[in-house]
């Protein structure tokens, strides 16, 4: 598919860890783009040192045969000429075939050595997007007749199963049925006949009389309070005489 002529936008997001120009002062960085003749050119981040920002979009009109985009980062300068960062190429294959690309693209010293990198977000609005003119090679799916299942209710029931034929009747067996038990009262009887006899004219001894109990307070109780034994001594007269 030719890109002849279609539109290409692309937004200059930032650069990260760029080389440092300047040995006192933070660098001004800005951004250049080149496609063909075309040239754009951001402003500058002053101060913006290692990681400038700078969030601008500009359009490019497509050359069939060209796909890549040159890009430099420059140090603003004021008393001098401006310094070269780095640069680089940005392939276009990608966005061209997917129509979106955010892929940062590294960028180089004149020595060859690693400047930093430019983060760019391209989009190209005429891509091709995979699947869009999809053909579906198989035929679409066709549905298979049911076949047609009759109801259940218009088979006839099975017949039930016959039943089992009866058990055959055992012969009760010898002395069936039980001789009756012996009731309560012959039982009784029995066992009181082979009862030991006792001897009916038997005549407990008699209980022994009890003995006297002593009235109370005894008869020959003592008085109280006793007599002395020994009277105290006579007292003498007091004081004594002279």
């Amino acid at each position: 598919m030719s890109i002849q002529g279609h539109l290409l936008e692309v937004t200059v997001v930032g650069c990260n860890r760029l080389r440092d120009t300047e040995w006192i002062s933070r660098q001004d960085p800005y951004v250049c783009l080149e496609y063909a003749s075309t040239k754009f050119r951001t402003r500058t981040c002053t101060d913006g040192g290692k990681n400038p920002s700078f969030q601008e979009k500009f359009v490019f009109n497509l050359i069939e045969g060209l796909r890549e985009i040159s890009v430099s980062v420059w140090n603003s300068n004021t008393l001098t000429f401006d310094d070269l960062i780095g640069s680089g190429k940005v392939q276009l294959h990608k966005v061209l075939s997917h129509g979106f690309d955010d892929t940062p693209w590294t960028i180089h010293s004149k020595g060859g050595k690693h400047a930093g990198e430019v983060t760019l977000i391209m989009h190209y609005s005429s891509a091709q997007k995979p699947g869009m003119n999809y053909v579906p090679t198989a035929p679409p799916h066709a549905h298979a007749a049911h076949p047609s299942v009759a109801p259940p209710y218009s088979l006839p029931y099975p017949a039930p199963p016959h039943a089992p034929a009866p058990a055959a009747h055992y012969a009760p067996p010898a002395g069936y049925p039980p001789a009756p038990t012996p009731s309560y009262a012959s039982t009784y009887h029995a066992a009181t006949s082979m009862a030991p006899a006792y001897p009916t004219n038997y005549t407990p001894p008699p209980y022994p009389a009890p003995a006297a109990v002593q009235a109370y307070p005894p008869a020959t109780a003592q008085a109280y309070p006793p007599a002395a034994a020994q009277p105290y001594p006579p007292p003498t007269n007091y004081p004594p005489t002279p």
